[in-house]
């Protein structure tokens, strides 16, 4: 049985989104944040040294990083590739783009604003450049939809899963609105799918903080 250490409103959404989409069985574990700092629970360390969410058992092995544990299942689960273009594709080289776009490109500048943000007058200077970044990579994923409904092109990928937590994040502190109809679309699509909505019941609401 697959096993996964699911800490509230985290990363850990995308691993079980996957299974959800892949039909499979498994357990979660879940943890609550600390109210006051958001921080992860100890408790998370005795699983992975880092402390940190998602991590998955699996096989006999502590898999970590959710878009590594992502990749590790679909080798393990999905053998027939519906959710991941075949190797050396077309498709596949945008399937690959996206997984590392997600935390490589768009999720960095979501979280120093979200730092920023934290530290008042302070961090206010700093505020208008990241504000650019975000809205940079916003504009670019707008466009790059209006080719395709999904962002490794025609079909729904494990790109898409990868890109649900920054979207999210987006929507909740980046300035994502039906100001960009393609985004917006694309995230009402997601919500919309019922594995990402039993991902919701098994690990909770994806309330991120602004």
């Amino acid at each position: 049985m697959i096993r996964v250490h699911h800490l509230e409103a985290s990363r850990s959404h995308r691993v079980l989104w996957l299974l959800e989409e892949l039909g499979l069985p498994y357990e979660v574990i879940r943890y609550a944040r600390d109210p006051v700092t958001m921080a992860a629970p100890p408790s998370l360390r005795a699983v992975h040294p880092l402390g940190k969410s998602p991590v998955v058992e699996d096989g006999g092995e502590v898999l970590a990083e959710s878009g590594a544990i992502l990749e590790t299942l679909l080798d393990r689960h999905d053998l027939t590739g519906r959710l991941r273009p075949a190797a050396g594709s077309a498709a596949h080289r945008r399937y690959l783009h996206w997984m590392h776009f997600a935390e490589g490109s768009v999720m960095p500048p979501l979280l120093v604003k979200l730092y920023l943000s934290r530290l008042g007058p302070a961090g206010a200077a700093a505020l208008p450049r990241v504000d650019g970044q975000i809205a940079d990579n916003l504009d670019y994923m707008e466009a790059v939809l209006a080719e395709a409904p999904f962002f490794a092109g025609e079909a729904f990928s494990a790109a898409d899963i990868q890109m649900g937590y920054p979207m999210e994040a987006s929507a909740a502190r980046g300035g994502l609105s039906e100001s960009r109809p393609r985004l917006w679309d694309w995230l009402a699509r997601m919500r919309a799918r019922p594995a990402w909505q039993r991902a919701i019941e098994r690990g909770g609401r994806l309330s991120l903080p602004r």
